[in-house]
């Protein structure tokens, strides 16, 4: 089978088992009584399952493990296959801690250790970053030491950061799954394969997952779907494109992943300044911003989704692939219209 069609395999097999899942998930969740209740920093308005995480993983490890079998990951080198395993099972340990946190309940500081210690182990099994871009510098070499702290920082923060943006029906799943089909992409152009097809197996997941998350959500994927899709999205980066020993490749992680990363830091941020611990919930995100300001609901995720495209777009142009700046020419026109709709929308909800 030639090499991209496991892509695409990967893609189909991990949607179509979310899409047959998720409804069984819901029923067995509602049955047992496993829902999530609104309160006042919460946008739903009634009961909720939070367990399609549980769907989602099953989506991409069944479809790992059926591309696996048909040969699709084809790893000879023993570091490579490492890398892939510090990335599958660090995404396994992840899910596990998030779903204890949706069954149980777990402190911030419980899962934050739980979660460094994961990240730690990948990095051990070769799942490290071992390069900085500086400005004016360039590509700078990290020692170990200083690689496992960035490491770390990193898978831990992206696993945070897509659990916070899980705020509006179907954003979380929206913006990974957008993230996933360009991590795909450039890690393909990088010639990754092994993480291009994790990545196709994600994207498959998480759009799968839109058919019942999607505004009026049926069901959301909780603190075990969005920990393990924002590890394995950062795990993906690291091996499939920080990797590539380029100025433009080590940088590519973090302008794809840049809606989540500096939603996370402006929202830390405002806490600290305010005395407050950056673990305490709050409505400081950019979708309860947009909702403050009069934004539907829908309209709001669709331009959080658009951001994401866009500077995905723009990890396409900056890296060289084909149709790269196009794509972003192309993104950039739908941001502008976007922005437009809602500036209108925030112009009459003040009338």
């Amino acid at each position: 089978m030639p090499h991209h069609l496991y892509n695409l395999v990967a893609f189909l097999i991990s949607a179509l088992v979310v899409l047959c899942i998720t409804p069984l998930v819901r029923k067995v969740a509602l049955k047992s009584g496993r829902v999530d209740l609104p309160n006042a920093r919460k946008v739903h308005q009634g009961p909720m399952v939070r367990l399609g995480g549980v769907a989602i993983f099953a989506g991409v490890l069944f479809a790992l493990l059926s591309v696996w079998a048909l040969g699709g990951f084809g790893l000879q080198a023993t570091a490579k296959s490492n890398e892939v395993w510090g990335v599958t099972i660090g995404g396994l340990a992840c899910f596990l801690i998030g779903l204890a946190d949706d069954l149980f309940g777990l402190s911030a500081s419980v899962r934050l250790l739980l979660q460094a210690m994961v990240a730690a182990t990948a990095w051990y099994m070769g799942v490290h970053i071992d390069f900085l871009t500086i400005p004016f510098v360039g590509l700078v070499h990290l020692p170990d030491a200083l690689s496992l702290i960035m490491t770390v920082i990193w898978l831990v923060g992206m696993a945070n950061a897509i659990n916070w943006i899980d705020g509006l029906d179907g954003l979380a799943a929206g913006v990974s799954g957008i993230a996933a089909v360009v991590m795909l992409i450039t890690s393909l152009f990088m010639q990754q394969p092994a993480a291009a097809l994790i990545a196709a197996a994600l994207a498959g997941g998480a759009l799968g997952f839109l058919r019942y998350n999607f505004n009026p959500a049926q069901i959301f994927m909780g603190d075990g779907g969005a920990y393990f899709i924002g590890f394995t999205l950062a795990g993906v980066g690291v091996i499939g494109l920080v990797k590539s020993l380029t100025t433009v490749a080590v940088v590519l992680p973090y302008v794809i992943l840049a809606v989540p990363i500096l939603d996370m830091s402006a929202v830390i941020v405002a806490r600290l300044r305010r005395g407050k611990s950056p673990f305490v919930a709050d409505k400081r995100h950019l979708h309860h911003r947009l909702l403050q300001a009069g934004i539907s609901h829908r309209l709001t995720v669709l331009y959080i989704y658009v951001l994401t495209l866009w500077v995905g777009t723009l990890a396409l142009a900056v890296s060289g692939i084909p149709s790269g700046l196009g794509s972003a020419i192309g993104a950039t026109l739908l941001l502008g219209y976007t922005s437009w709709q809602v500036w209108k929308s925030t112009r009459q909800s003040q009338t």
